[in-house]
């Protein structure tokens, strides 16, 4: 079965099982490696990739489901690293062993765009399905709220 959808800005087509989860599609078959498996079972947030803006969780979404819409994955949030984002996780050291990080930072890319400005608890909220082995979810608030343009000390 052929799938339609624009993967970071670009019309692809993809030939497929319908029921492949997003994550494999992407991985495996298109070569975006950004995403990170971490679960499988939608408990970690390693593969968090924004479905029309919303954040999903690749891993256990059917790539059917992504049939006509458009697919942001880490690697289309900026095309060199420039977003708001993904600065404030550089310039605050964020990641440590980093295989958490591109989920993280999809998943408060969708919380900036509905809320460009979140309190701590909007921010606590939004990250506290994604999971961090290294525990740098301090750091992980104060880089949301840097790119936020708050005080983030």
């Amino acid at each position: 079965m052929s799938i339609h959808l624009k993967l970071n800005g670009t019309e692809r087509e993809l030939e497929v099982d319908p029921e492949m989860p997003l994550l494999w599609a992407l991985r495996d078959v298109l070569g975006l490696t950004g995403t990170k498996y971490g679960c499988g079972q939608a408990l970690c947030g390693a593969c968090v990739v924004h479905l029309d803006g919303e954040a999903v969780r690749a891993c256990v979404t059917p790539v059917s489901r992504a049939e006509g819409r458009h697919v942001t994955t880490i690697e289309g949030l900026s095309a060199d690293g420039s977003h708001p984002l993904q600065k404030a996780w550089v310039e605050l050291a964020v990641p440590q062993c980093g295989f958490c990080q591109s989920g993280q930072i999809m998943t408060a890319a969708a919380l900036l765009a509905k809320k460009p400005q979140p309190s701590d608890s909007e921010i606590d909220r939004s990250m506290s399905g994604n999971l961090c082995r290294c525990g740098t979810y301090t750091r992980i608030r104060c880089a949301i709220k840097k790119a936020a343009g708050l005080p983030h000390e």
